[in-house]
């Protein structure tokens, strides 16, 4: 599975962690920068990764920022793509399950390291529930 990953400046270090942790796991992982934590605008860098899994290049994308929340917004306006904040490994497994999610966003000033990649590994395990959530996601679209 091919995996975009893309921060700002306060999410580069643990974007970092989860770029090496994904690896770890076997994942392909294409890191869309920042590559520093000099201060950067989240949307050079968020809008190519989500570009990226709207056009099939990768399957599934990861953004982070500080709250993670001007993160999703930009990820959210490339068409196609579905975004969700996610704090805690409920919301991500839910992200998955009820929104079919095909990227995330998290705040590093939100959440511990280990939290983090617990929130990476539940949405990416979790698998989409179909059902009444297809046509939700479609009214979305």
């Amino acid at each position: 599975m091919r995996i975009a990953i893309a921060s700002d400046h306060a999410g580069f270090d643990l974007k970092e962690i989860l770029k090496a942790h994904l690896q770890k796991q076997g994942y392909t992982v294409r890191d869309f920068g920042t590559d520093s934590d000099a201060p950067v605008d989240y949307p050079d860098y968020i809008c190519p990764a989500a570009e990226s899994v709207s056009e099939g290049k990768n399957d599934l994308g990861i953004v982070l920022g500080g709250s993670g929340n001007g993160e999703a917004m930009a990820a959210n306006k490339v068409r196609g793509i579905r975004c969700a904040l996610c704090w805690n490994e409920k919301s991500a497994e839910l992200a998955r399950q009820h929104n079919n999610a095909n990227m995330i966003s998290l705040g590093a000033r939100m959440v511990v390291e280990d939290e983090a990649m617990k929130i990476v590994d539940a949405w990416l395990q979790a698998e989409f529930e179909y059902g009444r959530h297809v046509q939700r996601i479609q009214k979305i679209e």
